[in-house]
Order: C-alpha cells, then structure tokens, then sequence
C-alpha cells in the first residue's frame, strides 16, 4: 500500500514565509529556506511553495528563492504562483523544483497542463484547485481565491486529469485556516472520481484531521501550513499517531 505523504506548504510573500485565514490577513512565518530545512529535518515527505503574491500582482515567480531551496534539500518540492507558461514551467524547473503547480493559468489556457506534461511528464505538473463551497456546488476560484469561475471542482479534476496533470493539490477555501478539519465530502468525492494522488489542503488544526482525512477519503497526501510553521504540530509526532491509527506513513530513519 502506498505511504501517505505529509507535506508542509509554504506561502511566500516577498521571500518570506507567511499564513493567513481564509487568504485574508497575513502573518509572517519565518524564513522559507530555514522552514524547508527545518521541515527535511522533521521527516516531511514533500514540501510545497506558493508564492501567493505572484498572480495577482504580475510578478514572476523567484526563481533565485527556488535554486537556494533546492540546494539546501533532498526530497522533492513544488513551487507554484504565477506560473502563465511554458517558459515559466521550465525556469522553475531548471532551477531545482520537481514539480510545478498550476491554477490561475490552467483555468485560462487548459492547453498549458498538456504542454508543460509533453515537455517534463505528468509527474510534475500539480493541477491546483481552491474551490469554495456556494449553494452546495463546490466552484472553482482562481487569482489566489478572489475570483469565481463557472467551474465545478469535480469535473475541472476530471478534465485536468485527462489533460495530462499528474497530481490534483485541492484546497477547500470553507475550511482553508480554519482548523476545523479537511473538507472530506469534496476530497472524497475527488479522490474517488481521478486515477492521480489528490492532496488534500485547507482544515488541519489536529492530529485527528489527518487521521480522518486518510480514513475517510482517497487522498493520498494531507497539506498544512500554520499548524507546522508555529510548531502546533509536530511532524514525527503526527506520524507516529498515524501510524497507531494503522495508516501507513513514512517515518524518518534518525
């Protein structure tokens, strides 16, 4: 059976690491090569970064901040924000990133899921989605969570799959700093309804999230971000409680 993956993700802003609720209101982290390394140490299996100011203010993505990350970590890492192209794709990636994640871009010109999967693989392309609960359709939101789409959550997975993604990153916005847990019923039905590993992103205040999560739905990933940076939770620690609720997890060798 396939390991659950714990995977810390790391708004940037300006080269720093910060956390909001609800994407309003953000406070600073800490500095995002130091968290990384921090997070390799506490055995998290993958890390993901989002530079959360890039789309909306037009900016490209840190390319500099990526080469600095990768030489300072040994698992694999996810960059996204403001990714428009191919040429975006392939600057993150040739700067040391394993996978790019996409979102805002991928709505506007689908085609781009298709060109950046021909040029390096499915394996890394992330299909990102926020999506927010609204007169019980889950919808599609993009420029970081300001803007509706016509798109329903379920069907925009299923086309993303079919387009080449190789990973589906869902945030549900209800539940996004909220820590009142994962929003099940819509990573469930996700996850059951793709052939790629869904991470599930927006909830985790508890250990017993991600236990539900894992128990619950077919994600194979959980994705946090204050709970870790502030040292609420610990990841070992969240291992270990997982693996006493018999979900298979990988635990650092020390």
């Amino acid at each position: 059976m396939l390991r659950k993956r714990i995977i810390p993700c790391l708004d940037i802003k300006d080269g720093r690491t910060v956390k909001g609720v609800n994407f309003v209101g953000l406070r600073d982290a800490g500095d995002a090569v130091e968290l990384a390394k921090r997070y390799v140490r506490e055995g998290a299996d993958e890390l993901v970064f989002l530079d959360i100011t890039a789309t909306v203010e037009k900016r490209k993505n840190l390319t500099e901040l990526v080469e600095k990350i990768a030489r300072e970590i040994n698992i694999p890492f996810t960059v996204g924000g403001g990714i428009n192209s191919l040429e975006d794709a392939q600057a993150i990636i040739k700067a040391g990133a394993d996978k790019v994640s996409i979102n805002t871009a991928a709505v506007q010109h689908p085609e781009l899921i298709t060109e950046i999967a021909a040029e390096f693989g499915s394996q890394c392309v992330v299909l990102a989605i926020d999506t927010k609960l609204e007169h019980d359709e889950w919808i599609v939101y993009i420029h970081g969570g300001r803007t509706p789409t016509p798109l329903r959550a379920v069907d925009w997975a299923r086309e993303g799959e079919r387009r080449g993604a190789g990973e589906i990153l869902l945030t549900s916005m209800n539940n996004d700093g909220t820590k009142n847990g994962f929003a099940l019923d819509i990573t469930a039905t996700i996850s059951a309804g793709v052939n790629i590993p869904v991470i599930a992103s927006g909830g985790a205040g508890t250990m017993n999230h991600f236990a539900d999560l894992f128990q619950q739905t077919k994600a194979s990933a959980a994705l946090a971000a204050s709970i870790f940076h502030f040292g609420e939770i610990a990841i070992p620690q969240l291992k270990q409680f997982l693996r006493q609720q018999q979900v298979e997890v990988r635990i650092q060798q020390t």
